[in-house]
Formats: C-alpha cells, structure tokens, sequence
C-alpha cells in the first residue's frame, strides 16, 4: 500500500492481526461469558427438571397398622374436643371411629373434614383446604364427586357428643399420597356441609383441629 508522505511514495505493509485480535479481544469476553451464562444454565437446568420431577413422584410412606388424631378447640370461647382411631383392616380399608364432643352445638350438627396440612396454627386455617388428591369437586361422601376429605355432617345429642364410624379403601395408614391420611387434620366446623358449595361445602368456621399421627 502506498501513501503520499511529504511528496514522497511510501510504501506501507497491511496487517490484518490488530482486527483479528480486535475481534478476539472483544468477541473473546463476551463469548465467555455467554458460554459462561450457557453452562451455568444448562446446569441449573437439569437441577431444576430434576427437583421438580423429584417433587412430582409420589413419596411412599411405610404403612402401619393404626392411627389415632386428638381433636381440640381453635378458638378460647368455644369447648371442642374429640377423638378418632383409625384401623387398617385385613380387607384393604380403614375404619374410623369418631367421636366428638360440642357443647355449644348440643342437639345439632357439625362438618367434620380431613384437611391437607398437618397444622393447626391460626385457628386450624393452617390446615388449608380438604384434602382433595384426586382434585375432584366437593360432595357427599360416596357421591358421584367428592373429596378424600369430604367425611360429612355429625349429628350431636343434647349434650353435644357425636359419633361416626366409617369403613374405606379409599384411605390408607401410610403408603402413597394418594391415599394416605397419616400426618393430614382433622377439621371440626361450627355448621354444617351443605354437600354443594365449592371447595368448602359452606360448613363455617373452624372450631376443633387434630393430626392424625
């Protein structure tokens, strides 16, 4: 290459190496940190896909052969207390026997539901909603569509003491999380399951929680 330099002709050399550095240079780091960027998420990818997939696969539980929740009041100004036995029968069911003890609803009737979470903090809201690993509507017991948790409605004397035995292949003592209720609440309302509104059944607040252990 030539150039004019005080009316003289030089000649001058190209060197393409400075922009092929240039290019390196500039390339270089934000290739790495790209690549960087690409292995830190192709890592944190699988990570991700695992523990969610780890998350999704039923955690079996061993099962055992009995179970017992004591149910207490949530609220000071309200008596509540019960009890349940539960039983894993030769037959492949659960039998439950329940019994509860409201004062306050002598001579009426109260929901009694499973609920979800083994809590019975902030007035046994902490349980969330009824146990529903099926993910089907709110109903009565053995109707076309119910909950795992939908147990109904207990009718009280004059004293206020109910009973309720029920016998089920749909529970288990253990096992998958599809059927086990170990570590699950029980849940004492202060109406009753109109068997209609969803989730809840319109049963009222939540006057008694235990944990079946």
């Amino acid at each position: 290459m030539k150039l004019s330099v005080n009316g003289r002709s030089v000649l001058f050399s190209t060197i393409v190496l400075p922009a092929s550095i240039f290019f390196f240079s500039c390339g270089g780091g934000s290739s790495s940190e790209s690549a960087e960027a690409t292995v830190d998420s192709t890592q944190n990818m699988p990570a991700h896909d695992h523990a969610a997939a780890t998350d999704s696969v039923p955690a079996t539980v061993p099962l055992v052969k009995q179970a017992e929740v004591i149910i207490a009041a949530t609220y000071t100004d309200t008596v509540v207390n019960g009890k349940a036995k539960f039983d894993a029968l030769d037959n492949g069911k659960v039998k439950m026997e329940l019994e509860i003890e409201v004062p306050s609803k002598a001579g009426k009737s109260v929901a009694v539901h499973i609920h979800e979470h083994g809590d019975c903090g902030d007035n046994g809201k902490a349980t969330h909603g009824h146990w529903n690993p099926t993910n089907a509507q709110h109903g009565k017991w053995g109707s076309a569509s119910f909950h795992l948790g939908d147990i109904g409605n207990v009718k009280l004397d004059a004293k206020g003491k109910g009973t309720l035995t029920m016998e089920t292949d749909l529970w288990s003592l253990g096992g998958t999380p599809d059927k086990n209720i170990l570590g699950k609440a029980i849940i004492v309302h202060g109406g009753v399951d109109d068997y209609t509104t969803q989730p809840t059944g319109n049963a009222g607040s939540r006057i008694g929680c235990g944990v079946i252990q």
